[in-house]
């Protein structure tokens, strides 16, 4: 049974949608993102954060000061994000994705990262993947915040490339 969609969010339309997303973080499946989970995530996409910002990040995000961040602390991180803040925290996820830094993600590009981040995928899953957002047709999605549409779309449609 699906969750009843929520406004709470631009990027997700249920919480089976960001039940997923949280999943990948955590990555033992005890329910909690640790620090070392965060960190190990963060790094297959490409961030690197020193431990300090990891753990000054965590004492953000915990509220319940237990040391890991829950289902519900985590969903409030989407919920903060309204507006120009979630334009710039898309852009920054999508930049992600950009390796070149061109300001568009190929189906290349997205079957790297996701493979990085332990989500196998095929190539032609990838391109029917940008494929059912590309407005342009020129099989390219666009990172720009004038084309910020087609990414929430994108992101919307593909919840990080994962599907049930």
């Amino acid at each position: 049974m699906a969750s009843k969609p929520s406004s709470f969010t631009p990027y997700f339309q249920d919480m089976d949608e960001l039940q997923k997303v949280f999943n990948q973080f955590d990555t033992n499946g005890d329910g909690k993102i640790s620090v070392a989970e965060l960190g190990g995530v963060l790094k297959a996409m490409g961030c690197n954060y020193t431990d300090a910002e990891l753990k000054r990040a965590m004492d953000d995000v915990d509220t319940d000061k237990d040391g890991f961040i829950n289902l519900q602390e985590f969903s409030q991180l989407f919920q903060s994000s309204s507006g120009a803040a979630a334009d710039s925290e898309l852009k920054e996820a999508f930049d992600l994705y950009d390796q070149n830094k061109n300001g568009l993600i190929s189906s290349a590009e997205l079957h790297k990262v996701l493979n990085r981040l332990g989500m196998p995928c095929s190539l032609d899953d990838c391109v029917r993947m940008i494929t059912s957002v590309d407005s342009d047709g020129d099989g390219l999605t666009e990172t720009s915040l004038t084309d910020a549409e087609e990414g929430k779309l994108f992101y919307q449609e593909n919840s990080m490339g994962l599907d049930g």
